[in-house]
């Protein structure tokens, strides 16, 4: 009897067994297959390419000339003094409105807080034209003075300068530093400086002692993604710079498509990447020390009113200059697109107090009736296809990965990684692998249209993911059950539980996609052909060429732009699921 019980028990822990492991293999393998086509299009047009730029560098003598190492050592010193230097100028700027944001309560303060983070999602075209608008050769300031103090040229020469970068860097990644450190300042415990005070400690001393070294993790943290977003800049530097200022960006594109020397151009995009890389990898290692534990007070006993001069000084003047930085340029490209200018004593140019829709009226007209001209009207339409099939396709693979990362397990874990490589590889360097890898048999798509809404879902994607996966991560799975049990099936479960759930995150991601898609100008500045451009190649074709027909027309294609992107940001604000900041 007992050896039929035992043989009985045995066979009951082998069942149990067998079904343990049975469901665990399944649920690994569903895992798997809901990874599957973000990983196969991952290793098609991320990894296979990346292969591709190395394969051909190291199989080339030019990877290893001595004129392509000088190149590389040069493109790659400028590329690391401009960052330094703009990750400095953006740490002046950036740290006293953390410091006002955090400490103080003033009228107009939830408006400019929002003015700060615009910039950051404009794509860049539009950002130079702006300051172009406003410092340019043709911008306001400079026929302001021209037309006071009669002069014949533009006293102001702005464009194609180091500080022109600089500051466009300075407007882009002020924000990033208001947003890290004055979260982090926030969060101090005043309480901290209080007690210094009492055992005798000034007030800068207290800060010195107490209060930096809390935030120095949060200080070097947004230095860091500061200086990363300023070493991977493309469409700042090309545009306001000029392509004398040669960054490792900047070169990789003058080699692929002036000098045809690819060999080089995949010798700089290692050496990018090796660097972004390494620089993300470092970032990440810093973020997880910056959050710092304090006693726990309420936010409002943080915030006060200036009361003394010095701070009511402090206030007005950074209030007067953070709203200068972010506005003027921004609301000098739409007035610059309407502002009626005649042409005046040879080459000057005086303002005159009339408006006109003239250059928006050009974009839907062919003045010299060429076929091979492609209205720029037509541009916008492509940039619109262009972000829709973005947005389908980083959907399609961003929903089963992020439901995978909503509860994830052990190989979860392990893929999650994967998804942030393409952010470590600069735009350029995608559509340069792009090129490179489908410009021959058997996959000869480099004359494909297609090919540039594929290289935007790459950068999309992980975006996508993102903002997906805190949404799915919080459905209680006790609502699913319910509605089994009242016999619902998987399907209606998903459109009765699921998506009212997740429908606003959806929304989010799919503007965000739609965004980054829209003013992407890195990767579509190689893949565009001419007879599909964008908005972002229009804009550059038209500031890249003389006239001032030309020079309104980018300006008005440039308001277009930005009007779009800052109704797909507040759109973004506005479904913003949760309080989550950087």
């Amino acid at each position: 009897m007992s050896n039929r019980q035992s043989a009985k028990n045995a066979k009951f822990k082998n069942t149990k067994k067998k079904s343990f492991f049975s469901s665990r293999s399944w649920r690994l393998r569903g895992s798997f297959f809901r990874w599957l086509p973000a990983l196969l299009f991952l290793g098609l047009f991320f990894f296979y390419p990346l292969f591709k730029i190395l394969a051909l560098g190291v199989s080339s003598p030019a990877f290893y000339a001595p004129k392509s190492l000088a190149i590389a050592a040069h493109s790659l010193g400028f590329t690391l003094y401009q960052a330094l230097l703009s990750m400095g100028l953006t740490l002046l700027v950036g740290l006293p409105a953390a410091y006002l944001f955090a400490r103080y309560d003033f009228r107009g303060k939830s408006l400019l807080r929002a003015l700060t983070a615009v910039p950051f999602m404009l794509p860049t075209v539009v950002v130079a034209a702006g300051f172009n608008a406003l410092l340019g050769a043709r911008g306001w300031i400079n026929l302001t003075l021209m037309n006071w103090l009669h002069l014949e040229t533009p006293p102001i020469h702005f464009m194609h300068t180091l500080g022109a970068i600089l500051l466009a860097h300075v407007f882009y990644n002020t924000t990033i530093v208001i947003r890290i450190v004055g979260n982090a300042l926030s969060q101090l415990d005043p309480r901290l400086n209080e007690a210094a005070r009492l055992l005798g400690a000034n007030r800068w001393r207290s800060f010195w002692r107490v209060t930096l070294p809390l935030l120095r993790p949060s200080i070097f943290a947004a230095s860091l993604l500061v200086f990363l977003f300023d070493f991977t800049s493309f469409g700042v530097i090309l545009l306001l710079g000029g392509a004398s200022f040669s960054t490792l960006e900047v070169e990789i594109y003058v080699q692929t498509l002036s000098m045809l020397n690819l060999p080089v151009a995949a010798l700089l995009s290692v050496i990018q990447l090796l660097c972004t890389l390494s620089f993300s990898i470092l970032y990440s290692r810093v973020l997880a020390k910056t959050s710092v534990k304090n006693a726990p007070r309420e936010k409002r006993s943080r915030i006060r009113r200036a009361k003394t001069l010095p701070e009511r000084v402090f206030l007005l003047s950074s209030f007067f200059f953070l709203l200068a930085l972010f506005v003027l340029p921004m609301l000098a490209l739409p007035l610059r697109s309407i502002s009626q200018l005649e042409a005046n004593r040879g080459e000057r140019e005086s303002i005159q107090s009339g408006f006109t829709t003239a250059y928006y009226q050009e974009l839907f007209i062919n003045r010299r009736g060429s076929r091979f001209y492609v209205p720029p009207i037509q541009a916008a339409k492509n940039s619109l296809q262009y972000a829709g099939i973005t947005v389908i396709l980083s959907l399609l693979l961003g929903f089963p990965v992020a439901s995978a990362l909503a509860k994830p397990k052990r190989l979860d874990r392990l893929l999650d990684p994967l998804l942030m490589l393409p952010l470590g590889a600069s735009a350029v360097t995608l559509g340069l692998g792009f090129i490179i890898t489908f410009s021959r048999p058997p996959l000869n798509w480099i004359a494909s249209p297609f090919l540039v809404p594929l290289a935007h879902t790459m950068i999309a994607l992980p975006f996508v993911i993102r903002a997906l996966q805190p949404a799915l991560a919080s459905i209680p799975q006790r609502y699913r059950e319910a509605a089994s049990m009242l016999g619902a099936s998987p399907f209606k479960v998903w459109m009765e539980v699921d998506f009212p759930i997740i429908s606003r995150a959806t929304l989010a991601a799919a503007t965000f996609a739609f965004t980054l898609s829209l003013g992407e100008f890195g990767a579509t500045s190689l893949l565009a052909r001419p007879t599909y451009p964008t908005i972002p190649t229009a804009i550059y074709r038209f500031l890249s060429q003389p006239g001032g027909m030309n020079y309104g027309q980018a300006m008005a294609m440039a308001t277009i732009l930005m009007l779009l992107t800052t109704l797909s940001i507040l759109l973004i604000e506005k479904v913003r699921v949760g309080n989550e900041e950087w």
